[in-house]
């Protein structure tokens, strides 16, 4: 049973499909659940900071069931898009369900698309990463797969990584910046790939190139099974997917520095490098997402097996709660300034 406990990964999707098919406040329950619900039971649940031994660890990893929650995700995402975009041609949304099933979709494309595809994209199997790219269509975020793997994870905690936040920079300051220059960033990344194999920045294999003609394929779908307003409506759910993620990037790192050395490298990624929280609720449904410090210290490391490290930075609350506390920049600068460790 504590291997199945991921399965509340799953509400979202689950209370996504209620909400479109009854609709009423039923439609806003994504919403309720994740930033209502989750930071209530975080605080009133246990933290967790316990860490399982190698034999667990191995017996862990055995179990095919974690691959297969993560697979899952790709036929869920889609068929809820393709819910939405049959309840907005039906025509019978009010403004009310139509905002409520915006932001629920926008939700699961976050949390059961974005991140999901995150933990794809770090594994060593062909076919896993392409899951993980499948599921940055809805988010028209592709882009993520090159930048976040051969940028984020190299310049973390630096001025060189567009989604580590500084000390003192505003959430909404943010959002520009790193949407801006992750995209740039994965540009730059895919053209010195090429490069070192003497191919045109221009040829098919330029994996930009192939995302964003993937991604207007997508958008063509769209507008064919849709109305132009559909269409939009869609990917404002992407774009409510894409901002959760750089909401997250921004309270994983936000005024975490790595040390330059003499060399003009970055010290080593170290746990103390990235936020944690070990609220027991917002980990499971986040595939373990939380437990950011051993994620950077390890990338490969699959979320069934990520460990607490005593000397990781803490957050005051889980992630749903530190959100909605980003969205008010002087309530987070008085958390979290000094909460800064010296590093």
């Amino acid at each position: 049973m504590n291997d199945l406990k991921d399965l509340a990964a799953y509400i979202n999707p689950l209370l996504a499909i209620v909400g479109l098919l009854v609709g009423g406040f039923l439609a806003w329950g994504a919403v309720i659940f994740s930033f209502v619900l989750i930071p209530i039971l975080d605080q009133i649940g246990p933290v967790d900071t316990s860490n399982v031994d190698e034999e667990t660890q191995q017996t862990l990893l055995g179990k095919r069931i974690f691959d297969w929650l993560l697979y899952l995700n790709v036929p869920v995402v889609f068929f809820i898009v393709g819910l939405f975009v049959s309840v907005i041609n039906a025509g019978s949304l009010s403004n009310t369900e139509l905002i409520g099933n915006l932001l629920s979709v926008g939700i699961v494309i976050g949390s059961c698309g974005i991140n999901a595809a995150h933990e794809l994209g770090h594994r060593k199997a062909t076919y896993e990463q392409r899951l993980g790219q499948v599921l940055l269509i809805p988010a028209l975020y592709m882009h993520f797969f090159i930048e976040h793997n051969r940028g984020h994870h190299k310049f973390v905690a630096t001025d060189e990584d567009p989604a580590s936040a500084k000390k003192g920079d505003w959430l909404f300051w943010f959002w520009i910046k790193s949407l801006i220059g992750s995209y740039l960033s994965a540009w730059k990344l895919e053209a010195e790939r090429l490069q070192k194999k003497d191919i045109s920045l221009w040829s098919y294999r330029n994996q930009m190139i192939q995302f964003t003609v993937i991604q207007l394929i997508y958008l063509a779908l769209l507008s064919y099974f849709t109305t132009g307003f559909g269409t939009l409506i869609i990917a404002t759910s992407g774009l409510v997917g894409i901002l959760l993620l750089e909401t997250i990037n921004y309270l994983e790192h936000y005024g975490l520095r790595r040390k330059k050395l003499d060399n003009g490298r970055y010290e080593r990624v170290r746990p103390v490098h990235s936020w944690n929280a070990n609220y027991q609720i917002g980990r499971i449904v986040l595939y373990e997402l939380t437990r950011h410090s051993d994620h950077h210290y390890i990338a490969s490391k699959k979320y069934q097996v990520l460990d607490h490290h005593d000397e990781a930075p803490e957050l005051p609350f889980g992630y749903p709660m530190m959100i909605l506390i980003a969205l008010v920049p002087p309530l987070w600068f008085k958390i979290m300034d000094k909460r800064i460790p010296q590093i």
